[in-house]
């Protein structure tokens, strides 16, 4: 592509476009002070989003007793939406493009706040798998929207760099408030109120959305491919479907082919893409090296951030006894972390070159897992809670830039791609970031297990089935020990902390590892990004 500092290549005339003092040059939609009321209406959706997809994790006892789900529903009232939203997400962001973002995420944001309502009232698992789903479809409109609407509402690259940090803390925020939230929810409520107060979060924008938020679209879309948003479905369902079971199952014959049939559709969907005179994903900008390196530092900032709080959540509920709602309140100096990165850099970036400010969030990441990998965790929950803190430090850093990075690098017209890939990158590094890390810990924990002696024998508890699960999994062994007598009680807890521990130790390293060769990859490939202006 040649040297990307060079104004004499597309991409780097882009760059020098997007970071002139022309490109604050704003267009009449987007009047002074009005762009930030935009923004905050933008927030509704973002935070909604970000709480519904770890909010109903805490409902799912109540959801069991109230509606009496088999376990195969159980898991898809938890996996119908992130499948269908994740499956959607290129072809509403190209959509976006093409009738418009602000009526895209208008129609989304309606869609939402109805069927959760309808939702709310499920008389029956199917009804609720069912609702599920239609979530997910209207989630996969709001994401893209109101990332690429900040593209284009904002076309000064400084202010576009502090709005998407808001929009990046929005999301953190709602995710890390999720738990939190639910769990109150529940416990003075009942499970429906979950996804019933998505309704009045979703009023601000329904009501003033269309005065203040500017609509924006490309001036010569194409036609709407239904090939090519078959093929991205079918690509992207299966993927993600055979990620979360080899995270929870291992591997074995069913995500195998679950990831194969994925790749064989994404491959055949790019060479779709390829042929069309106007593809549903513009597979060029991929040739664009900041915008594709950008991609990377996102997955993998991501990746390292829930692979890191898979373990950690394990650690605070089942060795130090803590409930679901005290361990997410544990995280909240963590979020004030990340929030607090992501809007630091934006100033910092006219002293620093982006290229390395990334690559300053992911060692920060590694940081966090070198305090992990080489540290003494038997004295609490202190050391994990600290390399937390400095590994959130580092994913708000990344993804701010790495998100501003990506956008700036497409033109305006393919913002809502650009802001689908970016989604789509994101939901796949929390994915790999769990199954990855999530089975090398597991592996681990199973292999350096050792069961203290006399515990087959040792009542009702102790019998093969549960000595089974002792061996699979920690929440096995913790069940275990709370139906044995004190002595082979305290034992069993004993053997399964250091196997964990010892799993924790292995995984952090990998961790270690895989965010130190990221930092080195981005300062080298972002190298010739300027600073901004």
């Amino acid at each position: 592509m040649g040297n990307l500092s060079s104004p004499s290549t597309p991409a780097a005339q882009r760059l020098v476009a997007a970071t002139s003092p022309a490109a604050g040059t704003r267009s009449p939609a987007a009047k002074p002070g009005r762009d930030w009321l935009a923004l905050a209406l933008l927030m509704f959706p973002v935070l909604l989003v970000a709480v519904d997809n770890t909010a109903l994790t805490f409902a799912l006892p109540a959801i069991a007793t109230a509606l009496a789900p088999t376990g195969v529903q159980l898991l898809w009232i938890v996996d119908a939406y992130p499948l269908v939203l994740a499956g959607l997400l290129i072809a509403m962001g190209s959509l976006g493009d093409r009738i418009g973002r602000r009526r895209l995420l208008l129609i989304g944001s309606t869609g939402f706040a109805a069927v959760s309502a309808a939702t709310a009232f499920a008389p029956s698992a199917e009804w609720l798998i069912a609702g599920r789903a239609a979530l997910g479809l209207f989630g996969a409109m709001l994401m893209p929207s109101t990332l690429s609407l900040i593209r284009n509402i904002f076309p000064d690259p400084n202010r576009r760099r502090l709005a998407i940090a808001m929009w990046a803390a929005g999301f953190s925020g709602g995710a890390a408030l999720g738990p939190i939230f639910g769990g109150w929810l529940v416990e003075h409520y009942w499970w429906g109120a979950i996804l019933l107060v998505s309704v009045p979060i979703m009023l601000p924008i329904l009501l003033l959305g269309r005065a203040l938020i500017p609509e924006s679209r490309d001036p010569r879309p194409g036609a709407v491919d239904g090939a090519s948003i078959a093929l991205s479905l079918l690509t992207m369902v299966p993927l993600v479907y055979g990620i979360k079971a080899l995270a929870t199952e291992g591997f074995g014959p069913l995500p195998a082919a679950a990831i194969s049939l994925g790749l064989l559709m994404g491959y055949m969907f790019v060479r779709r893409q390829k042929r069309l005179p106007s593809p549903l994903l513009d597979i060029s900008l991929f040739g664009n090296r900041i915008f594709s390196t950008a991609i990377t530092a996102n997955v993998l900032a991501l990746f390292s951030f829930n692979g890191f709080i898979l373990f950690l959540a394990q650690h605070l509920q089942l060795l130090e006894g803590r409930r679901p709602t005290e361990a997410g309140i544990a995280m909240i100096p963590a979020l004030i972390a990340t929030v607090a990165a992501g809007l630091l850099v934006v100033p910092l970036v006219r002293k620093i070159r982006p290229g390395f400010v990334v690559a300053g969030g992911l060692s920060l990441s590694a940081t966090g897992y070198f305090m992990v990998a080489f540290g003494d965790h038997s004295g609490g929950p202190a050391l994990l809670l600290g390399a937390l803190l400095v590994l959130a430090l580092g994913v708000g850093a990344a993804e701010t830039i790495s998100n501003d990075l990506i956008l700036g690098a497409v033109p305006p017209e393919k913002s809502g791609a650009a802001a689908a890939i970016s989604e789509t990158g994101y939901e796949i590094g929390s994915l790999l970031g769990t199954a990855v890390l999530g089975s090398i810990l597991t592996a681990s924990y199973q292999r350096n297990l050792v069961l203290p002696e006399g515990i087959a024998a040792a009542g009702p508890g102790g019998g093969w089935h549960g000595i089974t699960h002792a061996r699979e999994t920690l929440a096995g062994a913790m069940e275990l020990a709370h139906s044995l007598p004190a002595p082979l009680a305290d034992a069993l807890t004993s053997a399964a902390r250091v196997a964990f521990e010892s799993g924790v130790h292995v995984t952090a390293f990998i961790g270690l590892v895989l965010m130190a060769g990221a930092a080195a990859f981005v300062a080298v490939v972002l190298r010739g990004v300027p600073k901004a202006t």
